[in-house]
């Protein structure tokens, strides 16, 4: 039987809204359309829409532009609004699970459980304590999806599937890398205000974080030192290639650089105590930031772990007109081709 059509990926993001639609044939994936438009700052804060008619907006300009004629759209979420963790549970069916998850939840989440939507995954169904089971569960603030639904139905759209920012970054992994199965890694998505971690051990997402840093500070950290607006710090920090740049733009983007580097090593150093699997041995860098150069060589002499900023069209078919503009763009694409990749009959 052939699976459903593919949703469109709407990544809604503090300084972008991204458009993906793909087309699955039996022998490959082919890119349809890719799309961003920038909002102006502070059109989302800490994922609160603080403008919801410019994102409706936004919304309706990418779906005209590119003549999207699929309503149904697949977005994500992260941030404070979401807890993902993975916890030991006494082995039971994915039936029982269901039925008994509510309960179990509420000890770990520190949100009232009725202001939550909850998920669950079995990720592994015998735990090295016999009798146990390793899942992860995921809970996201009912007042945050139905926020962000209601602009997609704004919009003119129907959000059939809601994931989590780390795990559709993950999707998209998945799709365009190899990747040795007893490995470890870590998959780090820079996105404008905040960034997300997720570690995959065996492949197995084994550790998520959302740290609060984005590519937002080195913008503010330019405004400070060069005494500019937000606009002009932005292309300030754009334009940054370590030759082409003023005295206040190199300054502040070294600072801030040093500072993304010490709390995402901070986060490995965590993990890398607490786990049996070991340190990452390989980073994959996505979001609009992994575009500075500075920015990924300083992650990587930092972690002294080796760095890739990541490709989300590495194995899709795409028009070679568009080349140019997908390479430049491709790291901001790295939640969106992941909701792209999910089917409408997907759970």
């Amino acid at each position: 039987m052939a699976r459903e059509k593919l949703c469109v990926g709407i990544d809604i993001g503090a300084s972008s809204i991204k458009l993906c639609q793909l087309k699955s044939t039996k022998d490959e994936i082919s890119l349809e359309h890719f799309g961003l438009v920038p909002l102006p700052n502070e059109t989302i804060v800490d994922g609160a829409l603080m403008n919801a008619p410019r994102v409706v907006e936004a919304v309706q300009e990418l779906i005209a532009s590119h003549k999207v004629r699929t309503k149904q759209v697949a977005l994500s979420v992260s941030g404070h609004s979401v807890i993902i963790k993975k916890i030991p549970l006494p082995q039971m069916t994915p039936e029982e699970l269901r039925e008994s998850i509510q309960w179990e939840a509420e000890q770990y989440i520190p949100f009232d459980i009725q202001d939550v939507f909850l998920d669950v995954q079995i990720v592994n169904p015998e735990a090295t304590q016999q009798g146990q089971m390793e899942v992860v569960l995921v809970a996201a603030k009912k007042d945050m999806i139905n926020e962000y639904m209601a602009v997609l139905h704004e919009a003119g759209l129907e959000p059939v599937i809601c994931d989590v920012d780390a795990f559709a970054m993950e999707t998209m992994f998945e799709k365009n890398y190899d990747n040795p199965p007893e490995s470890t890694i870590a998959l780090i998505n820079l996105g404008a205000t905040k960034t997300t971690l997720n570690i995959i051990s065996k492949g197995i997402s084994c550790f998520t974080r959302d740290l609060n840093i984005g590519g937002n500070a080195f913008t503010e950290e330019i405004q400070r030192q060069a005494s500019v607006g937000f606009d002009e710090a932005e292309d300030l920090k754009l334009s940054y290639d370590g030759e082409n740049t003023n005295d206040a733009a190199e300054a502040a983007i070294e600072l801030v650089s040093d500072s993304y580097t010490n709390e995402i090593l901070r986060s490995i150093d965590f993990y890398s105590a607490t786990s049996a699997d070991g340190a990452p041995t390989k980073i994959y860098l996505g979001g609009g930031s992994a575009r500075l150069p500075r920015l990924v060589q300083a992650i990587a002499a930092g972690t002294g772990v080796e760095t890739e900023v990541i490709n989300p069209f590495r194995k899709i078919t795409t028009n070679p007109e568009d080349q140019e503009y997908l390479t430049n763009a491709a790291p901001t694409a790295s939640v969106v081709v992941g909701l792209a990749l999910r089917y409408l009959g997907d759970n």
